[in-house]
């Protein structure tokens, strides 16, 4: 029988892994840091870069006989700031090693630049997708205080896709799933058949698959949700009993059910949004008012790459096309 989260956190303490909650400002809540008891003494994400989470850190390693200077190596699932912020705080304390998902190195080595980039990326996109300029300065200043719970991280052990790594006690594989974000990265448990997958796959909402710039530097833009449901389609195939310790929220003890479902959920929502270009052709943002309408403006970037995303799988199916008249790109239903 396919225990409970509760019961699978239990089991997990059994075998010296423990969930650490962490604070954050944002809207999902706690973190999710994870503690392997092993040699070395090993951390998988870190949470935002502030003193309370520090603090807060602080006090459940101590809670399981542990400081943060006994810290040996940290895992990094992405790149999201309340995933690795405290990072180098940790290594100044303990010396630890840092590993991740080798290509996205130099993007978190020079975060302060690579954010900014980010930014401008998003800002164009925005203004191309129709988001008037007051909504997309809005967003740009929110999203500048943002940037500030993160902080550059120097990996010293870059990973690739299939590679293992090893602890005394744990094999743990590195599976590469992008999607949410370019380097989205499950540390695979095949042994206790349990996983860490970060935000890839949260139990009581869809992580947002966000557009972003290609992880190797090409021009353009990423196909977030094509991607992120090719990731969906090999994470689907761990083993039917498998346990999944997700960034956000409870352990996931049905993960093909999950994935089942969010395939549903963008089915339909696939499906309405072509529904919306019966009447012509529209923006990427007339699409999202059509779909949420009184949009926050914390939200405006993350509904239009939902949007984007669906537009990509219908243009991929030859149900729709883009139109650029040189200012604002506009879908358009095909035949």
């Amino acid at each position: 029988m396919t225990p409970t989260p509760e019961e699978a956190l239990e089991q997990a303490a059994l075998a010296g892994i423990h969930r650490l909650a962490i604070p954050t400002p944002f809207a999902v809540g706690k973190v999710n840091c994870y503690l392997i008891e092993d040699d070395p003494l090993t951390l998988v994400d870190t949470g935002p870069n502030s003193g309370r989470s520090l603090d807060v850190l602080s006090e459940l390693l101590g809670g399981h006989g542990h400081s943060i200077e006994d810290i040996g190596l940290i895992l990094l699932t992405h790149n999201h700031t309340d995933h690795i912020g405290l990072t180098e705080i940790i290594v100044e304390h303990s010396g630890a090693e840092v590993a991740a998902y080798g290509p996205a190195a130099p993007r978190l080595a020079g975060y302060e630049t690579e954010v900014e980039l980010e930014d401008e990326f998003a800002v164009a996109l925005m203004l191309s997708s129709g988001i008037p300029e007051d909504i997309v300065v809005a967003l740009r200043s929110v999203s500048s205080n943002y940037h500030g719970w993160g902080a550059p991280v120097q990996v010293t052990r870059p990973l690739a896709d299939g590679e293992v790594v090893e602890l005394a006690a744990h094999r743990l594989e590195v599976l590469f799933r992008p999607g949410h974000s370019p380097m989205d990265t499950v540390f695979w448990d095949a042994e206790r058949q349990l996983g860490f997958v970060g935000d890839h796959l949260l139990p009581h909402i869809s992580s947002n698959p966000v557009i972003a710039r290609p992880l190797d530097g090409s021009p353009g833009r990423t196909h977030s949700l094509v991607t992120y449901l090719e990731s969906f389609k090999k994470t689907r195939e761990l083993p039917e009993d498998a346990i999944l310790f997700p960034g956000h929220g409870e352990p996931i003890d049905d993960h093909r059910g999950l994935i089942d479902t969010r395939f549903a959920s963008t089915e339909r929502r696939k499906e309405k949004l072509f529904r919306l270009l019966g009447d012509g052709p529209r923006s990427g943002y007339e699409l999202a008012q059509s779909m949420w309408a009184n949009i926050a403006v914390t939200q405006a970037f993350l509904t239009l790459s939902e949007v984007i995303g669906h537009m990509d799988l219908l243009e991929a199916e030859g149900r729709v096309r883009e139109i650029d008249d040189g200012g604002v790109i506009r879908f358009e239903a095909v035949g």
